[in-house]
């Protein structure tokens, strides 16, 4: 998937320098009064920064379609979702829709799935008899039906957005609706995910004795793949079910480019800034841990004497030399 390997790309490139600079800029040795080695870890923001500007000289298209959705998203912000209707486009508009006849299409839905409980419960397992043929021929006779009264609904339903307009109040409106249900159930297959996570992650690291620290790492790891995961699938099936959406509308095909390309680079300049939000603490987390850390290694290393610790190659070393009372 094209967005999936933008998102990893970025991941990775960040990742890469975070790891660089962590091993040879960032952790640095410092002698105290009591020549100790102290780990004194700086700021990150150069390294995301690096990796920000290293991604976009590779990548100007993606680069640009992340500048323009945002731009995009600033103007619906400003101006609104789509223009609004005329009186007579809204008159004209509620006619159409009113002409579409729903209890006819409810009861040929009733009709065929009440066929298809006849035809189910007379088939075998491997075999169809007489007696089941009997009720399939009922059952895709009421499909016919039931497609046939769809399909008028949707032409006529089909009518009526087109004299709304794909710019208009009803057309960005429906293309927001669908982008949030799709964001929503990313957001929620990722949650769902993440407590499955947690729970077996758990009860491996209870069987391999790991440390709290170790848990949360790998946890916190394991949620930011999930989300990825969650909100890129959302945002590929978005943009697959888009164009259906503006088809819908009977736009001019420069109309529908341009609303499409539009609609894409929103969504996904709206996604990419989710996740890098959510990068974004997850990093300054980890970080702030890390200084805390190192804080404690320091008050630990200060108190000096048989009892204290000294910090060596970035672990802390305790005496084992000391008093039992101590």
């Amino acid at each position: 998937f094209f967005f999936h390997t933008i998102i990893l790309d970025i991941v990775s490139t960040s990742s890469t320098l975070f790891r660089h600079k962590i091993t040879t800029n960032i952790i640095k040795r410092t002698k105290s009064d009591m020549n100790n080695n102290q780990v004194v870890v700086s700021d990150v923001s150069s390294a995301i920064v690096t990796a920000a500007k290293g991604f976009a000289k590779r990548h100007k298209v993606i680069t640009f379609s992340y500048i323009y959705g945002m731009s995009i998203l600033c103007a619906i912000m400003l101006i609104g979702s789509g223009t609004k209707l005329t009186f007579d486009q809204q008159r004209q508009y509620n006619q159409i829709m009113n002409s579409i006849d729903l209890q006819a299409e409810y009861t040929a839905a009733s009709k065929y799935h009440t066929s298809y409980a006849n035809y189910y419960q007379s088939k075998g397992w491997f075999s169809c008899d007489a007696h089941c043929q009997h009720y399939k021929s009922i059952m895709d006779r009421r499909k016919s039906e039931w497609d046939e009264i769809k399909a008028e609904g949707n032409a006529r339903m089909s009518d009526a957005k087109s004299v709304a307009g794909l710019f208009s109040e009803v057309g960005v409106t429906e293309v927001k609706d669908s982008f949030w249900d799709y964001f929503n159930s990313g957001k929620q297959f990722a949650k769902r995910q993440s407590w499955w996570d947690a729970l077996f992650m758990g009860m491996r690291s209870m069987s391999r004795d790991e440390s709290f620290i170790e848990y949360g790492l790998k946890m916190l790891m394991q949620v930011l793949i999930n989300f990825s995961m969650g909100l890129i699938m959302a945002l590929v099936i978005f943009i697959f079910g888009l164009w259906g959406i503006i088809s819908s509308y009977q736009a001019n095909p420069l109309t529908a480019l341009f609303f499409f390309v539009s609609a894409a680079s929103a969504a996904f300049a709206f996604v990419s800034t989710y996740l890098f939000a959510i990068y974004g603490a997850a990093a300054g987390g980890v970080v702030g841990v890390v200084k805390m850390a190192e804080s404690n290694m320091r008050i630990e290393a200060a108190r000096g004497g048989g009892g204290g610790a000294r910090v060596r190659n970035g672990y802390v070393e305790r005496n084992r030399n000391r008093p039992h009372y101590q």
